[in-house]
């Protein structure tokens, strides 16, 4: 099992035009694969508001070192590939979790929450 802080992992998107369809049949393919990899503690995928185009992949993991695992495997480029080829740009972000407030009713739970 790992160790340390659990891990975020945020992709922001601006996907081709006219791919959004395609996007989210890509994403709706591999999201429960993915659940069942180890470490992994949830995702989602958000679309801005403000600019349709542009989207939003947060992962959270038990760690860094869970995330990095899965990301070197060849499952993981095979998998993300049909979601990738609707992106026109990307940019990743990878944060340690220090504080996390989650509401118990809502489904969350605190992973990491130690003054």
């Amino acid at each position: 099992m790992s160790t340390g802080p659990a891990y975020r992992v945020l992709y922001l998107l601006t996907l081709k035009p006219g791919a959004e369809d395609a996007f989210l049949a890509a994403y709706e393919s591999v999201r429960w694969l993915v659940a069942r990899t180890p470490g992994h503690l949830g995702d989602q995928v958000c679309q801005s508001t403000d600019s349709p185009g542009e989207w939003l992949i947060t992962s959270q993991w038990r760690s860094a070192e869970d995330f990095l695992a899965w990301e070197r495997t060849p499952e993981h480029q095979a998998l993300a590939a049909p979601m990738m080829a609707t992106v026109a740009r990307r940019k990743s972000l990878r944060y340690t979790i220090h504080r996390d407030t989650a509401r118990a009713e809502t489904g969350g739970a605190p992973w990491n929450d130690t003054p």
